[in-house]
């Protein structure tokens, strides 16, 4: 089996999760700057076996679209472009953010670390990948 990449896409930090190859366990993978995204999706492509990109879908409590919305769009179509071979699904991003803060400070993380919004970006883009992962 193919691994699936969640994508927790920010105007200039995307935090990056994947599942194992038997699409059990969803790990955080890394963060990247934005603007680094594609050169990077292209390098770990050709090292790993990717099925199905999963992209946070940001969403307003009501479901309507947010200031970042049309960026995701954006960020679809280019995957869409220069993956043609690779599915690219939206799933819903609401909380997040929040779930990944409140995972740093329950792990134990001091208040300094708690600070890296990349890593709050590459949890985000984990918890995605686990809630579809549970939720399949």
């Amino acid at each position: 089996m193919a691994r699936i990449l969640a994508i927790d896409y920010g105007k200039k930090r995307t935090g990056l999760a994947v599942t194992d190859p038997l699409q059990l366990i969803a790990s955080g993978l890394t963060t990247v700057a934005t603007h680094d995204l594609i050169p990077y999706l292209k390098k770990y492509l050709a090292q790993e076996a990717v099925e199905l990109f999963l992209i946070g879908e940001p969403k307003n409590l009501d479901g309507g679209a947010t200031h970042a919305t049309p960026l995701v769009i954006e960020c679809v179509r280019i995957l869409e472009k220069n993956f043609p071979q690779v599915p690219v699904k939206k799933v819903d991003e609401r909380f997040t953010s929040k779930m990944a803060f409140q995972t740093m400070i329950d792990s134990g993380l001091k208040k300094k670390d708690r600070q890296n919004k990349g890593l709050v970006d590459e949890i985000s883009a984990t918890i995605i990948l686990q809630e579809y992962l549970q939720n399949k």
